[in-house]
């Protein structure tokens, strides 16, 4: 087993994991650490050491809100079991899984970004373990990036000091990681030219913005986007907006300049972390992704459907209850106002698919209630045809039955458990049924990962069951619910309807490339 590697700053000490035929490096440093001069700054080549490093535990965690326990709260009752967990700027560090005996395997390589609205989250969740992943043959590696004003303040004074990088420093971290993976995975038995990048909810969204990115040709060869692509359905409730203008962006960052009693970049480098994100807490900001121009040059979604990103397989997915709109409207005059608005002369067409002329208002909304992130993903198929991509494009819904006192349904995030293979760290009730579909999941992850296409057997040496390339022509999705996956899942009437009336009102040309 890979116990000892060197990679380019040094060598590393792993230990055994669970499974002694894997082994585990945490705490691996790719760039120096973003503290001092080196704040608010694109991230910076690590320092070598001396001797052998000990990659035995997890670095602390990217600065953010303290969690809490609290068992009002789902999130926190589902993934906070460490309160005070060791938490500090200096946080760009990643973990590695390898199954690989010697370093000429040339395994496929899986890099991780984990997902927390870009304001909270880290690579110690215990649900992101990726022994279970590394079983089937692929090397784990899962990546920090800093989050929330660390990773996303923007200011004139950064700009005119890097204006080749001056903003989106957590999407640049990780894409500095995902280049040290390209440049030293084959140390741990990887395959540098066989990787995929995969993420989920913000973390899936990071993926967005990376394939898209201009300055990622060629860093990997396939994409997992899960929970992490929304488009608005409805007026009135659209999307998280994550992506910012530029100058909107500075404007932000002269201001809380201003809220952190300082009057110059150098200055603000020298306060203290805490102090820093407390004031960024105080203020309700919430930043995310800058339009750039360098990393990023618009909307990562709208530049998939123009066909502007990297030319790879994505494999995308949703749980089945997750983040649905329902139109704003109070009465049912006002309902029929909207559908005439929305869709004009196809109006009559959406009220009779809700039942609006023949049921009550509530019965009409609750028809008309739909995924933002099934639209968006369906969108994606339509355009990925239209624009002559013709990439391979895998689609799923997480509908399993999620046990439990609280009842929760197939919340955001649930399915992590599952693909990750890692519900028994899990306080819930999961049973056999929650087992066998979990393997499943894992299974189908991997063969994509291994190759660009989820099918192929399952663990047992079963075949797992088909789950089809998504196409206009057959718009299906694999379902997995409590059992094995049910393919071709097609879209209801409504959600047909909508995407439809989405390319009616933006024409084929209009995501032409060129």
């Amino acid at each position: 087993m890979l116990r000892v590697v060197k990679v380019e700053n040094g060598t590393v000490q792993g230990l055994p994991a669970a499974d002694p035929r894997i082994t585990s490096f945490k705490g691996i440093p790719f760039a120096a650490p973003p503290v001092g001069d080196n704040r608010w700054r694109a991230p910076q080549p690590a320092e070598n050491w001396e001797g052998v490093r000990q990659a035995f535990q997890f670095a602390p965690v990217p600065m953010q809100v303290r969690q809490e326990i609290d068992e009002n709260n789902i999130y926190t009752r589902e993934w906070t079991v460490e309160p005070d967990i060791a938490m500090d700027e200096d946080c760009l560090y990643l973990n590695v899984w390898t199954p690989a005996k010697n370093v000429d395997e040339k395994l496929p390589v899986f890099v991780w970004y984990f997902g927390g609205g870009l304001q909270v989250g880290h690579t110690a969740e215990m649900e992101f373990d990726g022994e279970r992943i590394a079983r089937r043959g692929i090397v784990v590696v899962t990546i920090a990036y800093r989050l929330n004003a660390f990773g996303f303040l923007c200011h004139p004074e950064i700009t005119a000091e890097a204006p080749e990088a001056p903003a989106n420093f957590g999407h640049l971290d990780q894409q500095f990681a995902t280049r040290w993976v390209k440049r030293n995975i084959a140390a741990f038995g990887g395959d540098p030219d066989n990787l995929t990048i995969g993420g989920q909810s913000a973390g899936g969204g990071s993926v967005m913005n990376q394939l898209a990115s201009p300055q990622n040709e060629g860093l990997f060869q396939r994409a997992i986007v899960q929970s992490g692509v929304f488009t608005k359905l409805y007026p009135g409730n659209g999307a998280p907006k994550f992506l910012r203008e530029f100058g909107e962006a500075e404007a932000d960052g002269i201001r809380f300049f201003e809220a952190l009693g300082v009057s110059s970049l150098a200055e603000a480098r020298k306060l203290d972390a805490a102090y820093v994100r407390d004031k960024y807490l105080e203020s309700g900001r919430f930043w995310g992704t800058v339009v750039d121009g360098k990393f990023n040059v618009g909307d990562a979604f709208e530049a998939f459907l123009r066909n502007e990103r990297l030319p790879v397989p994505v494999l995308f997915g949703h749980t089945s209850s997750e983040f649905f709109s329902v139109p704003e409207a109070g009465t049912a005059a006002e309902f029929k106002k909207m559908a005439a608005e929305l869709f004009g002369d196809d109006a009559e067409t959406f009220l009779a698919l809700c039942g609006a002329n023949a049921g009550s208002l509530d019965e009409a909304l609750k028809r008309a209630s739909a995924s933002g992130i099934e639209y968006a993903i369906r969108i994606a198929g339509q355009a990925n045809a239209d624009t002559g991509a013709n990439l391979p494009l895998y689609y799923y819904n997480f509908d399993a039955d999620i046990p439990g006192w609280d009842n929760p349904g197939t919340f955001h995030s649930v399915d992590l458990w599952f693909f990750f293979e890692t519900l028994a760290k899990c306080w819930r009730p999961f049973v056999g049924k929650h087992y066998d579909l979990a393997r499943q999941m894992c299974d189908y992850w991997a063969n994509f990962i291994r190759g660009g296409d989820p099918n192929g057997r399952d663990s047992t040496g079963a075949d797992l069951p088909r789950w089809e390339v998504y196409t206009p022509e057959a718009p299906y999705g694999m379902r997995f619910a409590d059992q094995a996956g049910f393919a071709r899942e097609r879209p209801d009437e409504i959600m047909a309807f909508l995407v439809q009336q989405y390319f009616k009102k933006n024409p084929l040309h209009s995501y032409s490339k060129g």
